[in-house]
């Protein structure tokens, strides 16, 4: 993100078909102006609370309230250490009120944090719940789960697909049950203009693929795309409580998504880039010694200039040297964080194809189908002259793969699923042959 813009978000949570309390919760911050935006970025976070409703509920409400106010708290310490040091406090408030309060034993959440900055984006996390980029026709998933099933996948060294419903709801990390966490922080992500992140709970992941949601994410503006998300995994069975946060990096459109980022704020970025490969001081004693032997050359041409060029070098080398005694002199700690910005292994833990082919336009035109067929048998009222004129857009939107022919045929598919859920009673669900 070269400059600040309004960053276009959307945050929606749904109790789903089959729980009767939400215990999702989510929470955006977004940066008011560019000083707010250089300084703290834009906060998004979302968590997946466990333990009775009750209990979950309260946990994953404390979760997202208090991770942006602890963030915002620590942000001067560097961003890397704010994130980890609101995890870490987050989960120390959350463990005491289950310690102090019997009735909320074992309570805990889930918790994934994203931060957007200049610099790119920061992930924190612990649990199941996930990250997505969306660039390109890629899905990129950059967080890990903190599952049963993926750590013994991890350490067999195959894709936890392979290992199918093995432990798959079993957490082995989150907030609340232990008075300590370890807490995963990665950044900076490189951010291009048009990138789309993705934050949900599992009860999105665990019915809605991640091809779909790619594909839905890069077709439709972030609210259209929550809601049909959402509505995609209550049509599934709504298992579980659906969270889907959605944040669309501002830039440009179309074919502009690639180009480099100018102006002063890429230049900072490239001086801390280069800080990191070459310190300051020995960038300093560099220029000076240049400039030295280029007074030197206009002295030896009897040329003007040469004794405050001189002089300019000696200062520069004097700036350096005492940059470098600085250096020396200071203390090694042992158990210090890594620098904020420093450079750090950017992890994608999976990737998914996730353009639009006609593959995935046939299996949403069969969702679409399926539904009104079974709305239409069991008599669900629906405007069916509305949804004729929704399918006729389809045709005259072009090739069935462009962008916006699938755009009309989610709208069409999110038509019929609005009205299917305003019919539903609770605990009821159409069960098609998807």
């Amino acid at each position: 993100m070269p400059a600040f813009e309004p960053v276009r978000y959307a945050a929606l949570t749904d109790v789903g078909v089959k729980r009767s309390h939400n215990q999702d919760a989510c929470a955006v911050q977004p940066a008011v102006d560019a000083v707010a935006y250089e300084a703290n970025g834009h906060v998004f976070v979302v968590a997946d609370g466990m333990g009775g409703h009750a209990v979950g509920e309260k946990a994953s409400a404390k979760a997202v309230r208090d991770i942006p106010f602890l963030y915002m708290k620590h942000v001067r310490e560097g961003i890397c250490n704010a994130l980890r040091r609101a995890f870490v406090e987050t989960n120390a408030g959350i463990h005491s009120i289950g310690e102090e309060n019997p009735e909320f034993r074992g309570l805990g959440t889930t918790g994934t944090a994203l931060v957007l900055r200049p610099e790119g984006a920061w992930v924190g996390h612990v649990g199941d719940s996930r990250c997505y980029r969306i660039r390109e026709g890629q899905a990129e998933q950059l967080t890990f789960d903190h599952s049963w099933v993926w750590e013994i996948a991890k350490r067999q060294g195959v894709d936890p697909d392979e290992l199918g419903d093995f432990k798959k709801n079993v957490i082995i990390r989150s907030l609340g049950p232990d008075a300590e966490v370890e807490v995963d922080v990665e950044g900076p992500h490189p951010l291009q203009p048009g990138d789309a992140f993705l934050l949900c709970s599992d009860g999105l992941t665990g019915v809605v693929t991640p091809q779909e949601i790619g594909a839905v994410v890069t077709a439709m503006a972030p609210e259209e795309a929550a809601k049909l998300l959402v509505h995609m995994a209550n049509l599934r069975g709504g298992p579980d409580n659906i969270t889907v946060l959605i944040v669309r990096v501002p830039g440009a459109k179309n074919g502009d998504s690639g180009k480099k980022a100018t102006g002063p704020g890429a230049l900072r970025r490239a001086l801390k880039a280069w800080n990191r490969i070459v310190p300051w001081p020995f960038t300093a004693l560099g220029a000076g010694s240049l400039l030295a032997l280029l007074s030197l050359a206009l002295r030896m041409a009897e040329m003007p200039g040469s004794i405050p060029l001189f002089l300019l070098a000696a200062v520069v080398i004097l700036v350096g040297l005492i940059g470098l005694v600085l250096d020396v002199k200071k203390e090694p700690s042992g158990n210090a964080e890594p620098e904020d910005d420093a450079s750090r292994t950017l992890n994608v833990y999976k990737k998914h194809d996730c353009n639009i082919t006609s593959t995935v336009v046939e299996k949403f035109a069969h969702i679409e189908s399926e539904l009104a067929a079974g709305m239409k048998a069991h008599e669900i009222p629906a405007d069916w002259t509305v949804h004729e004129k929704l399918l006729a857009a389809v045709e005259k939107a072009g090739k069935p793969d462009s962008i916006p022919a699938f755009r009309a045929r989610c709208e069409s598919l999110m038509f019929l699923a609005e009205a299917f859920h305003k019919s539903r009673h609770k605990g009821e669900s159409f069960r098609p042959n998807w």
